[in-house]
This record gives structure tokens, C-alpha cells and sequence, in this order.
């Protein structure tokens, strides 16, 4: 009789539909294969070679290929042998160590494995129901925003008796190699995960953003504090829960997999495992060193094997000073396995690059949330929406634009620009990318149309990499971020990501100027622009001991914007600017007063009246302070600077 297995839509982390890869249903296709008795073979992944190669030469170079499903390979084959492990995944005959590398920062963290192999008890060969068995598993991969549920078939390539790609340690265990698989199918074929990016399958794990770093650039291998910073941050890192690999490029095809003296291998990709402070006193190692605790960091090879043979490898001088006893107390047991410790001292000096993949914005690891994300998608498209990168300043604005706010007095923002390519049979078809991030006014709402009123505050490097990635601290304000290809005239389609601290209200910048509405249809259309930056203020009042904690607020027709407070001055330097589309400018003027942040009460320190509406551009004015109501006349202590724009041409500012 047919089992009735439940059907249901699975959910990702934020509890949004999960989209099946080109309509299969895990599911669906699991039930007809036990109705009728028959088990999975998947039409669009087939048992052939077309699967696995797409060169002719490399199809003959492995020699025979036979598809043999894990009941034809091993007895009581199972997903999981006792749990995921980081020494379960080993490298097989491709030269993707990039992705095993990331499978074994995976099996490190079940919640994060639990996501791409979800429902794995169930799964499962089970001998107690073996009518469940169907030949067909599932797993899923975050592709640009959303999580991807691929099926694949339990057939796979074996030669003399061997799995001949990734396969685990334990010769019953497949979770490794029927993830392999899928990941193969998303692709097309098995070849086009010959080489690739770590940093591309540790987001595809985990939908986190990732964070490619060169070691020689951050100059840790000499200079202690930055080393101190850098391992301090990998050190957090690991805590949060975020992946992490390391490797060493080569610099010719003839460097590919070539091992060093020192045990380590070049353009290989090795997972970390861990980043400890290892406490010495008392375990042996402090009269050795003579400190109280070492920097160590511990890795795997994909491969199972070649470790490091420095100093704390496996039978290295320092061991044979530290019974096993004191090796457990400080946490460092060894088995030959491809995993080994290293001082972080030594491992800046061998190690070239890592790559840090940090899960944010999910409840996966915590209850609560610990980032804001903004997210969208975006299109270079001719002819206005892909005017290139900074460089192109005829063509620059020609670009989306995506404004977010910083509304912390300092933050840490995280931003991802990810391009929507795929790996192909001619490799990545990325192109060059990048993002450059302005301050803008602190009430902009429609996009820029001249760079000369804004201030530049960084540009990401430009790489032809699927993902650029920029970790910053900003101030508080309101900033657009610019998302470009290198060159103009570059189509494509693109993720971006923005996470702050605080909510950061991140949406795309759409018009060149105000729309009208179905409520405004009465409403007069504006006539003019005026762009106003408060440069500073002198010679202000002083309303405490500490000067005061003066900010302003910019107001025209109804519409208020403040700046952030400046604390214990009398001459403080504001920098704060806001844009306002003026429908009735001869009889709402401009106004700018100062007031004092008090905890109580603000205080008014005086304010200014601007009445021109004559146009003009960055015409720079030192004005009075006045007082207000009946003391409207009386002027105040201080002096006010401020940059005045004002144009007809509203889409010009």
C-alpha cells in the first residue's frame, strides 16, 4: 500500500516559501517513487557523462565510470555516521577543494548543516521501514535572497569500488558526497566545480556575507597589534558562529597543490576549526614561552591529510614537553586526519588569504536579532541605469542608487554588492564590480544628479568576483550607496545587502524629483530646489559649564530636519545638510535655529531667516542669530555659515 507522506512548503529562516529547483518536489517525487515501487532517477541530473564532464579528454583520463546507488557500494549505508563532522568530508578527483574546504567549515556548526540538509532523520535508510527508501534526497543552497531546494538521485560515480569525488572517511557515511552532487546539478556538471571561490559556497551554505581578506595587506605577519586586532576579530568571529577558511594562492598553474616544506600545500583551501586563547600556566608551556597564554588557531586540509609540520604539529619538539594530561587541560588533542594547530604568529606568516562568512540577521544562532538588513534587488540596464564606476563622472549618477540611514552616534555597517552570475563551462562570466558610498542630505529622498554637493565617503575595490564586501564605521546621517560595474554600458542584475545595528529604513531611490500622488492631486508642483548645508556656528552662547550641546534645525514649508548634537562646544562644526522642493518659496522661507540638548528642556541659542529665492550655487553666507517671537529683533551671540543652493531645474542637484 502507498504511505501517505505528509506535503508541506517548507519555510526558510525568515519563514518565506523555499523554491524548489526547476519545479521538483522533494516531497511529491518521494511519494510517487514509493506508490509505485520504484526508486528515483533524477531526468535532469542523468547517470551519464554528460553529468560529470563537459571536456572529452577528462572523461577518458578517469577511465571507467559506473553509477552505483550506496546499497551497491557499502552495506547499511547511512547519511550521517554518528553526527557531521569537520573530518568527515574528504577531496576527491576534482580540484575543488575550495568547496570541501567550506563543507567542513560546515559540518562544524549543526544548525547551520541542519539548514542545508534539512530534515536528515528522516532522510535517512531506515531498516526498520525500508518501504521509505526511494533512492531521492534533498538539500538546499541561498541563491541571491533566496533558499534553492535541489533533488538529487543516490547514484553516484564510482570507479574500481571507490567513490571518485568527495566522499567521508567512513565508507557507509554519504551525506558529503550526495551534497556534492547536488551542488554539481545546480551547475550542471561535476567539472564546473573545478576551481572556484571559497568565499561563493560558504554564502551558498549559510546566506551570510563573506569577507575576503589578504594577510601580507593587513601586515600581521610583523606587526603585533595588528596581528593582536586581527586575531581578536577571528576570534569573535568563531564565537558568532561564522565560517572560516584560509589558503595560500599559487602563482602558476605549476604552483597548483604543491606542498611546501612547510607541510602546507599552495592554491589549496584549508578550514578553521578553531581560534583559541590557550592559557599556559600551569600546563606546562609557560616556562617554555614564558607568557601566560598563546594565540592558536586550528585548520584542516580537505584532503585528510599533508598538515602543517612547524612548530605545535603532530610529534613537533613542543609536545614532547606536555604529557597528555596537560594537552587535554588547554583543549589540544591530535589525531592524523588533516587537522593540526598552528601559533597564529605562524599562521600570518604562511597563510595568505581568509575568508570570513558571517550568518547575520537570523535567529539561527539567537533569539534576537542582532543586525538591521536591507535588502534589494537591482538591474544595470541601458540606457540610464549603468553609467559605470566613479571614474566615468559624466555617466557615474547613471546608476541605481539605494539610500539607508546611520541613526547611532557611530556604527558598524556591513554592506554586500553580489552580482547574479552562474559557473559555466567557460568559468565565471563575473564582471567588474564595486559600490562607492556618499553622505548625502539627511532628508533625501529622490536620487543625486550632481556629485559637487556631496561628500565621498570611500569606494569599495573593483574585482571581477561574484561578491564585494565593505566593513565600515560611519557616522551618524544619511547615506546612498552607488552599485556599478567598472565599465559603462555593462547590463546585469545584482543583490545588495545593507546591515546596521539599528533600524536603517535602506529602500532604492526610484525619481529624479517629487511625484505627484492621488492625494496631491490639488497640490501646486514644486517650483524650486534649495539645498542648504550648515557648515558650523561661532561664538555661541555659552548655557553651561561645558560651553553647551548645541544642534540645529533646518525647516522650509512644514518639513523639519535636525542634525546630530554637538557635544560641549560653543563653535561647533555641524557639517549637516537637508534639500527641500519648494512649492510656495516666497511666502515659507527658510529658517535654521540652534538650541542646546538639554535632558530636561532644550535650550534656544538663535536662528536665521533666509527670504532670497533667487538661484544660486554654493553661494557660502555668515549670517546673525536672532532671537524669537517678540525678541525676533534682538540678535543673539554667535554667528551661523552656511552653503546655499537654490535652482529651478529640480532634477539638478
Amino acid at each position: 500500500m502507498p504511505l501517505n507522506l505528509p506535503i508541506s512548503i517548507p519555510k526558510n529562516f525568515f519563514g518565506t516559501p523555499i523554491k524548489p529547483y526547476k519545479g521538483q518536489d522533494y516531497a511529491k517525487l518521494k511519494q510517487e517513487c514509493i506508490s509505485k515501487g520504484e526508486l528515483f532517477k533524477d531526468p535532469l541530473f542523468p547517470p551519464e557523462n554528460s553529468s560529470l564532464f563537459f571536456t572529452p579528454s577528462k572523461i577518458s583520463e578517469i577511465g571507467n565510470i559506473v553509477w552505483k546507488r550506496p546499497k551497491e557500494i557499502c552495506d547499511a549505508p547511512k547519511l550521517f555516521v554518528e553526527g557531521a563532522n569537520s573530518g568527515d568530508v574528504t577531496q576527491g578527483s576534482l580540484g575543488n577543494c575550495w568547496f570541501v574546504a567550506a563543507m567542513s567549515c560546515l559540518a562544524n556548526y549543526k544548525e547551520v548543516w541542519n539548514r542545508v540538509i534539512p530534515d536528515h532523520e528522516t532522510q535517512d535508510w531506515n531498516d526498520e521501514k525500508p518501504e521509505e527508501y526511494a533512492g531521492i534526497f534533498h538539500f538546499r543552497f541561498w541563491r541571491y535572497g533566496e533558499w534553492v531546494d535541489i533533488v538529487v538521485d543516490d547514484l553516484l560515480p564510482v570507479r574500481g569500488g571507490q567513490l571518485i569525488f568527495i566522499h567521508s572517511k567512513e565508507r557507509n557515511e554519504f551525506w558529503s558526497a550526495l551534497l556534492e552532487k547536488a551542488y554539481a546539478k545546480l551547475f550542471g556538471t561535476y567539472e564546473v566545480l573545478d576551481g572556484g571561490d571559497l568565499c561563493e559556497a560558504l554564502e551558498d551554505f549559510t546566506g551570510g556575507v563573506s569577507d575576503a581578506m589578504s594577510l601580507p595587506d593587513l601586515k600581521v605577519a610583523d606587526a603585533l597589534e595588528e596581528r593582536t586586532s586581527l586575531f581578536e576579530r577571528m576570534k569573535k568571529e568563531m564565537d558568532r558562529k561564522s565560517l572560516m577558511a584560509a589558503s595560500i594562492p599559487a602563482k602558476s598553474s605549476e604552483e597548483m597543490e604543491a606542498s611546501l616544506d612547510s607541510g602546507l600545500v599552495v592554491g589549496h583551501a584549508y578550514g578553521i576549526t578553531c581560534v583559541k586563547n590557550v592559557h599556559l600556566e600551569g600546563s606546562g608551556l609557560f616556562g617554555l614561552f614564558g607568557r601566560e597564554k598563546m594565540q592558536m588557531v586550528r585548520l584542516r586540509n580537505p584532503w585528510g591529510q599533508c598538515e602543517w609540520k612547524g612548530a605545535f604539529s603532530d610529534g613537533a619538539p613542543e609536545w614532547e614537553k606536555i604529557d597528555k594530561n596537560d594537552r587535554e587541560k588547554v583543549g589540544l588533542t591530535f589525531e592524523d586526519d588533516g587537522e593540526f594547530w598552528m601559533t597564529f604568529e605562524d599562521f600570518c606568516k604562511n597563510f595568505v588569504n581568509i575568508a570570513i562568512c558571517r550568518v547575520v540577521n537570523t535567529s539561527i544562532f539567537s533569539i534576537r536579532k542582532t543586525w538591521s538588513e536591507g535588502c534589494a534587488d537591482g538591474l544595470w540596464a541601458k540606457p540610464a541605469r549603468c553609467g559605470g564606476c566613479i571614474n566615468n563622472r559624466e555617466t557615474f549618477l547613471n546608476n541605481p542608487q539605494f539610500a539607508f540611514d546611520v541613526t547611532e552616534d557611530e556604527d558598524e555597517v556591513m554592506i554586500q554588492l553580489m552580482q547574479k552570475t552562474s559557473r559555466t563551462k567557460t568559468g565565471d562570466d563575473n564582471e567588474t564590480i564595486g559600490c562607492t558610498l556618499i553622505k548625502v542630505e539627511e532628508n533625501r529622498r529622490y536620487r543625486m544628479h550632481d556629485l559637487r554637493y556631496q561628500e565621498v565617503i570611500t569606494s569599495t575595490v573593483f574585482r571581477n568576483s561574484r561578491s564585494i564586501f565593505l566593513r565600515t564605521s560611519m557616522k551618524k546621517g544619511r547615506y546612498v550607496i552607488i552599485p556599478c560595474t567598472f565599465k559603462s554600458e555593462i547590463e546585469g542584475e545584482f543583490l545588495l545587502r545593507v546591515y546596521t545595528s539599528s533600524e536603517n529604513s535602506f529602500r532604492v531611490l526610484e525619481h529624479d524629483q517629487p511625484v505627484r500622488t492621488m492625494w496631491q492631486c490639488c497640490a501646486k508642483e514644486p517650483i524650486l530646489v534649495t539645498r542648504v548645508k550648515v557648515i558650523k556656528a561661532t561664538g555661541l552662547e555659552k548655557q553651561e559649564n561645558t560651553g553647551a550641546d548645541p544642534y540645529v534645525i533646518i525647516s522650509c514649508e512644514g518639513e523639519k530636519v535636525c542634525s546630530p548634537v554637538r557635544k560641549d562646544t560653543t563653535d561647533p562644526d555641524f557639517n549637516s545638510s537637508a534639500i527641500f522642493f519648494r512649492r510656495n518659496p516666497t511666502n515659507s522661507p527658510l529658517k535654521i535655529q540652534i538650541w542646546n540638548s538639554n535632558m530636561l528642556r532644550d535650550q534656544y541659542m538663535g536662528k536665521h531667516v533666509f527670504t532670497s529665492i533667487d538661484e544660486c550655487d554654493g553661494s557660502i553666507h555668515q549670517v546673525d542669530l536672532f532671537g524669537r517671537g517678540k525678541e525676533g529683533d534682538i540678535q543673539r551671540p554667535g554667528k551661523l555659515i552656511v552653503e546655499i543652493t537654490t535652482k529651478r531645474e529640480l532634477a539638478s542637484i
